[in-house]
C-alpha cells in the first residue's frame, strides 16, 4: 500500500520588538553621566562658561520677556500609565499629576500638552515605540502654535525609582524650615507628594534632575544658588475632578481581591464588591477598559456629561429594551482590534485574527444599521451612523471572499478559498491527486528494482521533493549496503530507504515543490489583503472608540434599571450638592432594608455640616452614600436618588479609613493626618470634603482640639469655605461651642429611640445633635461580657459628673470591708444567756453568709 507523506511548513517569526530608544534628528537630546557621578549632583564644580556664552544667554533673557515665565514638563508612560510633573518659571513651582490611565495614542498627554504648551518636554532615553512615535510627531509640527516644545531626553537612570526619592528628599525647599530633621522632613513632603505613585515621583525626579542641569531660573553668576522652587502643587487639567486614591478606596469605587481559582492565583486580582464592580456591565472588553478610564476621570464637562445622560435615558425607556439587548449580543463579537493590526504591521498575523476582524466587523456594520434607525438627534447614534463607513464593508466582503477560515484552522496557516487565484487552484488540484498519481509511479518503481524488494513507494516531502522509499531488507546492514544502482541514496528513517531516482527527479522537475508554492502564494494573497486593511485602520480604530462608548452607556442603562437609579441634573450656579432620599448604591445591595436620607449644601448656609449619632446608627454610610452619588453624576451615571442636582465640583477629599500599609513607615493617625492636609491645602470652595471620626487616633483632647482647630480654619474663609461633612463621636465640639455661631455650621444627628435598655435605630438623618454615643449598647452588641460593660458604664457616668475613679481592687477591699463590720456587729449583738439560742443556726444563716461576702 503506497501513501504520501507530508511535513507541515513554517513561515518564519521575527521577534517582537522591545522598548524602543527615541532618536530624532531635530530633537534635543542631553548628554547623561552615569550612576557613579550621581552622587556628586549637589556638589559639583561649576563648568568653565565662555564670556561670550553667558553674554548671549543674558542678552536673550532681557530681550525675550517671555524667557522668563516658561514652563518645563516632564513625561513617562509605562504599561498604559502616565507620570506627569512641571515646572512654572512664573511662580518657581512644581506642579505634578498623580499617575493616571492613558491609551496608546496619548491622549491624555496631548490634552496636558495643549493646556499648558510646555517650554520643554523631559522624558528617558529608553521608551516604549508609543512614547517614541508620539515625540517624533511632536517634533515633527513646524507650525505648532505658539510654539513647538523641545524634547529633550535623559538617561533612563535619572529616573529610577530610589535616585528619584532620594532627589526630592535633598532638595532645598524654602517651604520646609532648615530646623527639620530628615524623619520630620520625610513626613512633610509624604504629606504633599503622592509617593504612592511611582511613575510620578520618578517624573519628579527626572525634572529635578534637568532643573538642576539647566538651572532654570537661576542666573549664571550664582554658582551657589540652587534652582528656586516655591511649593509643590497638584495639577488637574480643566474640566476634571480631582480624587485621589485613598477616597477611591474608602468608597470603594474600585476593590480587587484575591481570585478564588487556583489556576489563576498567580494571573492577577479580580473586581470585588466595589461600585465598578456592580455598574460594570459591559460585554466587549474595550468597553470594560473606558468605564474604568471614565472612573479615573470623572468630569464637570456638561455637554460630555449629557451626552451620556441623553443616551442612558434612551435606553431605559421600555419600548427600547430589546433594541439595547440586541446591540449587546452585537458589542460582544467587538474583539482587541489594535493587537490584530498590530499583528499585522509585524506580518505576524494568526489565523484566530482574521475569524476575530471579521466578526467585529460584521458586528460594526450591524450597529450602524442599527443606530441608523435610531433617532440621529442623539450625537452618538449620529456618529456611528456616519463614521460606520462602506469601508467596513468592504473589509468584510475581502475577507469573507478570500480567506478559507475551515482549511485555515484544519492546516493551522492562511488559507484561501477557490477561483481566487487560478495558478493556486490549479496547484491545489495536482497535490489533491498526488497520492494516486505517485501510486502509479511507484507500481512502475517497483518493476526495475531487485526482485528481493517487496514493495516501494513514491512519498511528497516539502523542501525536499519527491522520493522513492523502500523497506530496509534483513541483508542491509551496513551504509555501503544500502547502495543501489541508478538510485541516489538520501536518508534512512524509521527502517525505511529513501532515494532519487530519474522518475523522482523528473517529478521535481515537472511539479516542483508544490506545497511551499502554493504557500508562498497564499502567503503574498495574506500580504496584499493585510495592505487592504491596514488601509482602512482609521475605521477600525473609530468603530473601537465608539463602539466602546456604546457599550458603557448600555451597561450604565442596564444597572440604572435594574436598580432603580434616576438622572441627575447639573446646575453650575449650585456650588454644591442637592440630594433628595439618596441610597448608598452598595449598601442597599447588601441590607434587607435600606433608608433613603437627603443631603443638600450649596451656597453660603451649612457649607459645614457636623453629624453626631451614636455608634452604627449610619454616619459613616450617609457621608460615604453623599460621596459616591456625587462621583457618580461626575461620571456620567444615573444615580440612586430621587433627585439629585449637582453643582460644580472640582474635587472630592475623604478622611473615612486609614489605608494602612507598613511600607509607609508612618503610623495611623500620621496617614489619617496626612489626608486632612491634602484636604485643608488643596480644598476650594467648590470641593467636596468627606470627614469621619477625625482626631480619634491620638488622645482625646488633642484629636478634639485638632478637628476644631480644621474646621475653624475653614469658616474663617467664609463663603470659599468648601462643602464639607462631619461625622464624629466628640460631643464636646458641640457641648464645649468650640465652633462659632452661624450660618455657615448645621449640625445633624442619626435619629435613634431609647426602647428601656435597647437602642432602635432609624437611621435617618435629621437637625439636632446627639445627647450620648451609646457606646455601651454597641459594646453589648458585639458580645462583650456584661461586667466589663456595666463597669465601663459606671466609669463613663463618673468622669461625666466630674467625680474620682477608684481602682476595682479598691472598690472590692471597701465592699470586704463593709462586711467585715456586719459580721463583727451580729456577734456583738449575740446574747450568749440566751436559753433558745441555736448556734448552729446562727453560724449557718447568719455567719456563713458574711463570711462568703468577705472572701
Amino acid at each position: 500500500m503506497f501513501s504520501v507523506g507530508t511535513i507541515p511548513g513554517g513561515t518564519p517569526q521575527s521577534p517582537e520588538p522591545g522598548a524602543a530608544s527615541a532618536s530624532f534628528p531635530s530633537l534635543a537630546p542631553v548628554s547623561g553621566r552615569g550612576e557613579a557621578e550621581e552622587e556628586e549632583d549637589n556638589e559639583q564644580e561649576p563648568a568653565e562658561v565662555s564670556g561670550a556664552a553667558i553674554a548671549d544667554v543674558w542678552w536673550s533673557r532681557r530681550l525675550d520677556p517671555e524667557s522668563r515665565e516658561l514652563i518645563y514638563l516632564c513625561a513617562l508612560w509605562t504599561s498604559g500609565y502616565l507620570g506627569i510633573a512641571y515646572y512654572d518659571t512664573s511662580d518657581s513651582t512644581i506642579h505634578f499629576m498623580p499617575d493616571a490611565p492613558d491609551h496608546e495614542s496619548l491622549k491624555l498627554l496631548q490634552r496636558v500638552l495643549d493646556e499648558i504648551n510646555p517650554r520643554s518636554v523631559v522624558t528617558s532615553a529608553k521608551q516604549d515605540e508609543n512614547m517614541t512615535r508620539f515625540l517624533g510627531k511632536l517634533a515633527s509640527q513646524e507650525h505648532r502654535e505658539p510654539k513647538r516644545p523641545e524634547i529633550v531626553f535623559l538617561p533612563s537612570v535619572d529616573f529610577g525609582l530610589e535616585i528619584s526619592k532620594q532627589r526630592l528628599l535633598a532638595g532645598n525647599y524654602s517651604f520646609i524650615p532648615d530646623s527639620m530633621t530628615t524623619t520630620e522632613k520625610i513626613l512633610f513632603l509624604s504629606s504633599i507628594i503622592p509617593f504612592d505613585c511611582l511613575l510620578t515621583v520618578r517624573a519628579l525626579g527626572g525634572l529635578l534632575k534637568f532643573l538642576g542641569r539647566r538651572r532654570i531660573g537661576v542666573e549664571l553668576e550664582d554658582y551657589n544658588v540652587s534652582v528656586p522652587i516655591l511649593g509643590f502643587k497638584k495639577f488637574v487639567l480643566t474640566h476634571l475632578v480631582s480624587i485621589d486614591q485613598d477616597t477611591y478606596s474608602v468608597l470603594q469605587i474600585f476593590k480587587s481581591e484575591s481570585h478564588p481559582s487556583v489556576y489563576k492565583v498567580a494571573s492577577g486580582l479580580k473586581e470585588g464588591l466595589s461600585l465598578f464592580g456592580i455598574l460594570n456591565r459591559c460585554h466587549c472588553k474595550w468597553g470594560q477598559k473606558l468605564l474604568r478610564l471614565w472612573f479615573t476621570r470623572p468630569t464637570h464637562d456638561l455637554g460630555e456629561l449629557n451626552s451620556r445622560l441623553d443616551v442612558i435615558q434612551f435606553f431605559l425607556l421600555p419600548q427600547n429594551l430589546d433594541m439595547a439587548q440586541m446591540l449587546h449580543r452585537l458589542l460582544g463579537h467587538i474583539k482587541n482590534v489594535p493587537l490584530i493590526l498590530k499583528r499585522m504591521k509585524l506580518s505576524h498575523t494568526k489565523v484566530s485574527d482574521w475569524q476575530v476582524l471579521y466578526k467585529t466587523v460584521y458586528s460594526a456594520l450591524g450597529l450602524r444599521d442599527a443606530c441608523r434607525s435610531l433617532p440621529q438627534s442623539i450625537q452618538l447614534f449620529q456618529d456611528i451612523a456616519q463614521e460606520f463607513s462602506d469601508d467596513l464593508h468592504h473589509i468584510a466582503s475581502l475577507i469573507g471572499k478570500v480567506v478559507d477560515f475551515e482549511g485555515s484552522l484544519a492546516e493551522n496557516r492562511f488559507t484561501v478559498l477557490p477561483n481566487i487565484d487560478p495558478e493556486i487552484d490549479e496547484k491545489k488540484r495536482r497535490l489533491m491527486g498526488l497520492p494516486s498519481f505517485l501510486t502509479e509511479v511507484a507500481r512502475k518503481e517497483l518493476e526495475n528494482l531487485d526482485s528481493r524488494i517487496p514493495s516501494c513507494s513514491v512519498i511528497y516531502i516539502p523542501l525536499i521533493g519527491f522520493l522513492l522509499c523502500i523497506p530496509r531488507l534483513p541483508f542491509m546492514v551496513e551504509a555501503s549496503d544500502f547502495e543501489i544502482e541508478g538510485l541516489d541514496f538520501m536518508f534512512l528513517s524509521e527502517e525505511k530507504l529513501h532515494y532519487r531516482s530519474a522518475r523522482t527527479k523528473e517529478l521535481d522537475a515537472l511539479l516542483g515543490d508544490l506545497h511551499c508554492d502554493i504557500r508562498d502564494q497564499e502567503t503574498l494573497l495574506m500580504y496584499q489583503l493585510q495592505c487592504q486593511v491596514l488601509a482602512r485602520a482609521a475605521v477600525l480604530t473609530r468603530v473601537l472608540d465608539l463602539a466602546s462608548r456604546l457599550d458603557v452607556l448600555l451597561a450604565l442603562a442596564s444597572a440604572a434599571r435594574d436598580y432603580g437609579y434616576s438622572r441627575p441634573r447639573y446646575s453650575p450656579q449650585l456650588l454644591g450638592v442637592r440630594i433628595l432620599n439618596g441610597r448608598h448604591p452598595l449598601m442597599e445591595l447588601c441590607a434587607r432594608t435600606f433608608v433613603p436620607n437627603s443631603a443638600e449644601c450649596g451656597r453660603d448656609k451649612g457649607r459645614i455640616k457636623v453629624i453626631t449619632g451614636p455608634n452604627s446608627s449610619g454616619k459613616s454610610i450617609y457621608l460615604k452614600q453623599v460621596g459616591l452619588i456625587t462621583f457618580m453624576a461626575l461620571v456620567g451615571s444615573f444615580v440612586p436618588a430621587e433627585e439629585a442636582e449637582i453643582g460644580a465640583v472640582d474635587a472630592i477629599f475623604t478622611r473615612i479609613h486609614s489605608c494602612e500599609s507598613i511600607s509607609l513607615g508612618l503610623s495611623t493617625f500620621m496617614i489619617d493626618l496626612n489626608q486632612v492636609a491634602k484636604a485643608v491645602n488643596n480644598a476650594t470652595k467648590q470641593s467636596l470634603v468627606l470627614i469621619d471620626e477625625f482626631g480619634k487616633g491620638t488622645n482625646t483632647v488633642d484629636g478634639l482640639a485638632l478637628l476644631a482647630a480644621v474646621l475653624r480654619h475653614w469658616l474663617a474663609l467664609g463663603p470659599m469655605c468648601p462643602h464639607i461633612f462631619v461625622a464624629t463621636n466628640f460631643l464636646s465640639l458641640v457641648q464645649l461651642q468650640l465652633l462659632p455661631q452661624g450660618p455657615l455650621v448645621q449640625y445633624l444627628t442619626m435619629e435613634t429611640c431609647e426602647d428601656g435598655d435597647d437602642l432602635v435605630f432609624f437611621y435617618q438623618v435629621c437637625e439636632g445633635i446627639a445627647n450620648a454615643s451609646h457606646a455601651s449598647y454597641t459594646a453589648a452588641q458585639a458580645g462583650l461580657p456584661g461586667n466589663l460593660i456595666a463597669r465601663g458604664k459606671e466609669v463613663s457616668d463618673l468622669i461625666r459628673s466630674g467625680k474620682p475613679i477608684k481602682p476595682v481592687k479598691e472598690l472590692l477591699k471597701e465592699k470586704q470591708m463593709e462586711n467585715c463590720q456586719t459580721l463583727v456587729d451580729k456577734f456583738l449583738k449575740l446574747d450568749l444567756e440566751d436559753p433558745n439560742l441555736d448556734l448552729d443556726i446562727f453560724m449557718s444563716q447568719e455567719v456563713l453568709p458574711a463570711a462568703t461576702g468577705i472572701l
